[in-house]
Parts: C-alpha cells; structure tokens; sequence
C-alpha cells in the first residue's frame, strides 16, 4: 500500500499543509495510517477522498455539506456525476454572465450609457448573501452557533434526513393542534412546543426555555421566518410564539 506524508501531498497536490491539517481536525479527512514516529500518513484511499473534497470545495460547497455527501454512503461514480452536473449548470451561467460583460464592456468603450435592462443581465435571476451574511454578523461569535456547527459538521447524509423528518414531525404536530383549534395554552400545543426546543436543543445547540422564548418571538418579529410558518398554516407563526410562551410558563422559566 502506497503512503503520503503531509509534505508529499502538498508539493504534489498543490494543497497546503495547513489546509490539510484543518481538514484532520474537522474530522474531514483523517489520515488513515501513521509513521513510526507518528507523522500523519495518506492512503490512496485518503487521496480519493481528498479529490472530493477539493472539487466540491471548487463548487463552493460548505465543509459540512461535503462531509454529509461523503459520509452518505454514495461511492466515486454517483460523486462525479453530481460535480458533473453541477459544473455544466454554472457553465451554462457563466457562459450567460461572460456574454453580459461583453456587451457592457462594449458600451463602455464606446461611451454608451447602459439601459436597466441591459444592467440587470450582470444581476442574473436574483442575487443575495444576505441571510449567510446576517447569520454569521449576528450570531457568529455566540456560543450557540460555534455549539451548531460543531455539532453539524459531523452529520451524516443519514443524520440531516433524520433532523429534517424530525422537523417535519414538530411542525405537523403544531399545525394539527391548531387546526384541532386547541388554544396554544393546551397539552397538545405546548407539547408539541416542547418538541420543537427538544429538536433544536439536542441537534444544534443547547436551548433553555428562556432562551427558547426568544426564538419564538423572532419567529414573529421577522417576516422571513413567518412565512416559513405561515406558508405551512396561515396564523401558525404566532400560534407556534404562544405554545413556546406557554410551555416556557409551564416549565416555571420567567
């Protein structure tokens, strides 16, 4: 069996010591054998593994997400094929966008004011980083999101299908009590609502009541997250914000 020290893989590969030595501590890729003086060795296996991860990394995919792909129990073929297909996709984009900076090139030799239809090509279908953007400014640095993607990044494909049925099971439970029209005040909702921080709390990162009353009340105070309620059940946002309250008050948290 053919080994790799770190340097070798570096000088060959062209990726950097340093990366390869986070991808080791995420747990992302671990190297599967060791030296004698314990130097940190790569197999051929190791190597594959760090093909994937480098072109899913060129796709501009989070590490987590690479991690639940590889860790899914889907084999090289099925990995190429999807890098595949992605990679024709945004072809096909940047193909569009280089057109669409030839023509506003062209304008801007010639001194021709663009028109807004001819500026929106440079925008595409839409373009936004907000929710990434906001995420990481307001919650960055708390200990909740650090816990979160700790946590995360070792999901499995398994694992993200189990927290999404989990979810879906939460909500289903929220939205048939409302329907039932049992008040937020009710074992059914509240219970439902316990679930709810339950989920998150034993998925993501520590959640308390109190602070669980904060997250129900957000649900409310930002349009983006009540319409994720809302398009499951007109009036849910503020029905899910009461049975958090309320099971909050029943667990004696102010």
């Amino acid at each position: 069996m053919t080994t790799w020290t770190v340097g070798r893989v570096a000088d060959v590969f062209g990726v950097t010591v340093r990366t390869l030595h986070h991808y080791d501590e995420v747990g992302l890729l671990i190297p599967s054998e060791r030296s004698r003086a314990g130097y940190r060795l790569y197999t051929d296996a190791d190597l594959a593994r760090l093909q994937q991860i480098v072109v899913y990394r060129r796709l501009e995919l989070p590490l987590d997400e690479i991690a639940a792909l590889l860790d899914g129990g889907e084999d090289a073929v099925d990995h190429l094929r999807r890098q595949r297909e992605t990679v024709l996709t945004r072809l096909g984009e940047l193909t569009e966008l280089v057109a669409a900076i030839d023509r506003a090139l062209e304008r801007e030799m010639n001194e021709q004011p663009a028109t807004p239809e001819e500026m929106k090509e440079l925008f595409g279908d839409g373009f936004s980083d907000e929710y990434e953007a906001e995420a990481q400014e307001r919650w960055g640095q708390t200990d909740a999101w650090k816990q979160s993607a700790a946590r995360t990044k070792r999901y499995t494909k398994a694992d993200w299908e189990a927290v999404k049925a989990e979810m879906e099971s939460v909500n289903t439970a929220l939205v048939m009590a409302k329907r039932a029209g049992l008040p937020p005040t009710s074992p059914e909702a509240m219970d439902a609502a316990e679930a709810h921080r339950r989920h998150i709390h034993d998925r993501f990162y520590e959640l308390d009541h109190a602070f669980h009353r904060r997250l129900a009340d957000m649900y409310v105070a930002d349009p983006r997250f009540t319409k994720t309620y809302e398009d499951l059940e007109a009036g849910l946002a503020a029905y899910v914000r009461d049975a958090i309250h309320a099971n909050a008050d029943r667990h004696g948290d102010a």
